[in-house]
């Protein structure tokens, strides 16, 4: 069985577990700053997250998503940044019920279903993402001159 719940201070270390594996998958690395100040984010209401706990109560995924304004709506935008599942219990239904939570929360808040991105190849992902959700045609794109964006 698995439950959703929001993320409690004493799961830190192992949130801070998946969120590592989270970056290794995309090949990035944070700095641990961004990973304090996403903690910190999480807990003072800027970003929303939540957490998928097995049987036991051990953290199995995470999930962080947001709201802000909408050009196009009234209703305030919910994006869905990161969803991480620990690789081992992928296949078990967890995305999906993180994926739910996140659409309730919006629905609750108000907000529009939410929307988020993934790469191309992220395969797996996108099996359940194409059951869920529908690809509206857009494509991504970011200004690589600005500061910091690693263009050289």
């Amino acid at each position: 069985m698995i439950y959703i719940a929001p993320l409690l201070p004493s799961e830190r270390a192992r949130w801070a577990e998946l969120w590592s594996e989270y970056q290794r998958f995309y090949q990035v690395e944070l700095g641990p700053a961004v990973t304090e100040a996403l903690w910190e984010r999480l807990h003072n209401g800027r970003v929303h997250g939540l957490g998928a706990h097995d049987s036991s109560g051990h953290l199995i995924g995470i999930v962080h998503f947001l709201y802000h304004e909408d050009t196009w709506s009234t209703a305030p935008a919910c994006y869905l940044e990161d969803l991480y599942v620990d690789s081992g219990i992928r296949g078990t239904g967890c995305g999906r019920l993180l994926i739910e939570a996140v659409a309730d929360a919006a629905k609750k808040a108000g907000a529009n279903s939410p929307y988020w991105l993934t790469q191309e190849t992220n395969q797996v992902a996108r099996r359940l993402y194409d059951r869920l959700a529908i690809k509206p045609g857009f494509i991504q794109y970011l200004y690589s001159a600005l500061p910091g964006s690693g263009a050289t």
